[in-house]
């Protein structure tokens, strides 16, 4: 998807307002994460980047946010809850008040930094059992390989080379 908006609609929308040049500040970085683990991590991570970049000082404030359809101010029909989120309460009322405390939460800076490392880097992001399921599951190494050379194997004395 992000290919063929690159492809179509950049350029479109470069002819439409007579500019040029890409629209955003830098290539589409993407990785897989263990929802279980990581989802709602990584929804707080997304939604609070306007607040730590210095753009609006609440997350609600930012128009291009799902933040306000979590927490109830307004609903978005483009979005479509992910299952973790439901299961933060049996009501709208409950989720709602349940995620904007999950948000308020701060993030840890092992939390942080294992999320900007693994989408920076294009690593799987979750377990170490989700990431041998994935790299069975794929036939693609998921996690980056051990620094160095592979250690040499002595020979026996009896075996030709």
């Amino acid at each position: 998807m992000m290919q063929w908006v690159g492809r179509y609609y950049v350029p479109y929308f470069n002819h439409k307002n007579d500019r040029v040049g890409t629209l955003w500040q830098g290539r589409y970085r993407t990785t897989v994460i263990d929802a279980e683990q990581y989802f709602l991590v990584c929804s707080r991570y997304i939604e609070l980047n306007p607040v730590r970049a210095g753009m609006v000082s609440d997350a609600q404030q930012y128009r291009w946010s799902s933040y306000g359809h979590h927490v109830g101010a307004h609903s978005d029909p483009l979005i479509t809850d992910h299952v973790l989120y439901w299961a933060l309460g049996n009501t709208p009322f409950a989720r709602e008040a349940a995620y904007r405390e999950l948000v308020q939460q701060a993030l840890t800076s092992e939390q942080i930094t294992a999320l900007s490392e693994a989408t920076l880097k294009g690593w799987a992001l979750g377990s170490e059992r989700f990431k041998t399921h994935l790299e069975r599951q794929t036939e693609r190494r998921v996690r980056p390989a051990k620094r160095g050379r592979p250690h040499k194997t002595s020979a026996s004395p009896g075996d030709v080379s």
